[in-house]
């Protein structure tokens, strides 16, 4: 799922990209009265709707939940932080190899990684705050380097690491 933003002038901002056994919407928990953005699947998928009452059940009841959802929520805490600090100090080319590399999963043990869901360069200027133009130029300078591949889905090398 992509969960984005739109500002008052229509210019949207991909704020994460959801993979399985993600959560989202979990302002509400915290009094949000209204979503701040939307949430569109990207590939098939299946969601699972939990009442905020409920929830709230199951977080005092089941402790290997209550663990899996803090153990998510202070991840994206951190991702957010990082994302902010990358924003800061960090490139364009840079920020979109890091992006690639999360997409693709690398790093997390549990999951297979190497190829990305089909994401536009509209997507990935929108997650890295770029324009369209600069991701389709790094992305032709990464395919051109080996990096990436387009061979069934964007594949990503581990090279990669190395921008």
């Amino acid at each position: 799922m992509k969960l984005s933003v739109v500002s008052e002038v229509g210019k949207e901002a991909v704020v994460a990209i959801l993979g399985p056994g993600d959560f989202f919407d979990e302002g509400c928990l915290a009094g949000q009265p209204v979503r701040m953005g939307t949430a569109p699947a990207i590939t098939p998928g299946t969601v699972l709707v939990i009442e905020k009452s409920e929830m709230f059940k199951v977080l005092h009841e089941q402790h290997g939940l209550s663990d899996r959802f803090i153990t998510f929520m202070l991840a994206r805490n951190i991702r957010i932080e990082e994302d902010l600090i990358d924003q800061l100090f960090n490139s364009s080319e840079k920020r979109l190899a890091c992006t690639l590399l999360l997409l693709a999963r690398y790093g997390k043990e549990d999951q297979p990684h190497g190829v990305i869901p089909n994401l536009s360069q509209e997507t990935l200027a929108e997650i890295i705050g770029t324009t369209r133009s600069r991701v389709n130029f790094f992305m032709n300078k990464f395919r051109k380097l080996g990096f990436i591949k387009y061979k069934g889905g964007l594949q990503i090398n581990t090279s990669l690491l190395s921008v």
